[in-house]
C-alpha cells in the first residue's frame, strides 16, 4: 500500500484551501468596503469644514448629512454581503470573522457617524 495520498484526498484538500482563501478574499472585501465608508465619512466632513460660510447655512450640513448617511449605508451593506458569504462558507484551517463582530464593527462606525450628523446639526460652528 503507498503512502502517498490518493488523487481525491489532494482535490478534497484543494477544495479546502480554496474555501479558505474565499473567506479570506471575503473579509479583505469587507474591510474595502469599510474604508469606502470612512471615506464616504471624511468627504462629508470635509465639505462641511470647507464651506462654512456657504449661505444658506444649511447647505453644507444638508451636503455633509448625505455623505454621512451614505456612510452607513455602506457600512450595513459591507456587513450584510459579509455575513452571506461566510453562512455559504466552512473553514478548514483559517479562522474567520464572527458574524457578531462585523455587526459590533458596524454598529460602533453608525453610532460615531449618528454622533457627528448630530453634532453638525445641533453643536455651534464657529469658523476661525
Amino acid at each position: 500500500m503507498s503512502d502517498e495520498p490518493s488523487s481525491q484526498q489532494l482535490a478534497h484538500d484543494r477544495t479546502d484551501l480554496a474555501e479558505d482563501r474565499t473567506v479570506l478574499a471575503n473579509e479583505r472585501t469587507f474591510a474595502g468596503w469599510f474604508r469606502t465608508g470612512f471615506a464616504s465619512m471624511a468627504i462629508g466632513l470635509g465639505f462641511q469644514a470647507l464651506f462654512l460660510k456657504m449661505e444658506p447655512a444649511w447647505v453644507p450640513k444638508a451636503i455633509a448629512t448625505i455623505f454621512l448617511m451614505l456612510a452607513i449605508f455602506i457600512f450595513v451593506a459591507a456587513e450584510r454581503r459579509a455575513c452571506k458569504v461566510l453562512s455559504r462558507l466552512d473553514t478548514h484551517t483559517v479562522t474567520e470573522f464572527k458574524n457578531r463582530n462585523l455587526r459590533l464593527m458596524v454598529v460602533a462606525a453608525s453610532l460615531g457617524v449618528l454622533a457627528l450628523m448630530i453634532a453638525i446639526w445641533v453643536l455651534p460652528i464657529s469658523a476661525a
